[in-house]
């Protein structure tokens, strides 16, 4: 349930003492964009929290890496944080950020800030062969991701086989709203940061295929979130 929206779904202005500076923020707060799918449909950037806040008021939240970097100065070392979080409302919706910072509590906010404007919709389906159950539990097809030297290859997997991945991916995945999936990946994946991120960008690239109006059907094919009137 929208706390910022009221029955008839209007939006009531958004979090208390947000006041919109961009073109989104004040269609968000003024109810002319009342969910995130119509958000999506824009092309501007996400550059206020408050409109992910508004909209996703159900997010859930992952750190995915705490590293401690050094970088020498004249004065000597000094010593930061790098934080990479995720966020994602289980339902079709994930984001991944990273932040640099002196201290760590307002580095991960700073971080999990980011993710949310970094937010992305996810395509969902069931695509295994071996299942044919039309359920949104796996990727609709076989999906490729990059970032660096990292590939991240998501395969659609039977209802049942789990989230067959390491730690970094079974997190972002289950964040978007995958039950089911086989991961392959290359490259140096012990980089957290280009592998998360190339995570994401391998279930971003599932709105990137065209896909036959028979086959929406039969593979139960969904963008985004599913709505409690489904």
């Amino acid at each position: 349930m929208n706390p910022y929206i009221e029955e008839e779904g209007e939006i009531k202005g958004g979090p208390p003492g947000w006041k919109p500076k961009t073109a989104l923020g004040k269609k968000v707060a003024s109810g002319a964009i009342k969910n995130i799918d119509e958000l999506m449909g824009y092309s501007s950037p996400i550059k206020e929290v408050e409109i992910i806040d508004t909209l996703l008021p159900d997010l859930d939240e992952e750190i995915i890496d705490v590293a401690r970097v050094q970088r020498t100065t004249d004065s000597g070392r000094r010593m930061r944080f790098r934080i990479v979080a995720a966020v994602g409302n289980r339902n079709g919706y994930v984001g991944v950020g990273k932040a640099k910072g002196k201290e760590a509590g307002p580095t991960i906010r700073k971080a999990i800030e980011k993710a949310k404007l970094n937010i992305k919709r996810v395509k969902r389906g069931c695509g295994s062969w071996e299942c044919g159950c039309g359920e949104l539990h796996s990727v609709p097809f076989r999906v490729v991701g990059r970032c660096g030297s990292v590939r991240v290859v998501l395969f659609p997997a039977p209802k049942g086989a789990g989230l067959v991945s390491g730690d970094i991916a079974r997190k972002i995945l289950a964040l978007a709203g995958i039950k089911d999936v086989w991961v392959h990946t290359e490259g140096y994946t012990r980089t957290s940061i280009n592998f998360a991120f190339a995570v994401l960008n391998a279930l971003e690239n599932t709105n990137k295929m065209k896909i036959r109006e028979k086959d929406i059907e039969r593979l139960g094919i969904i963008s985004g979130a599913v709505q409690d009137d489904r």
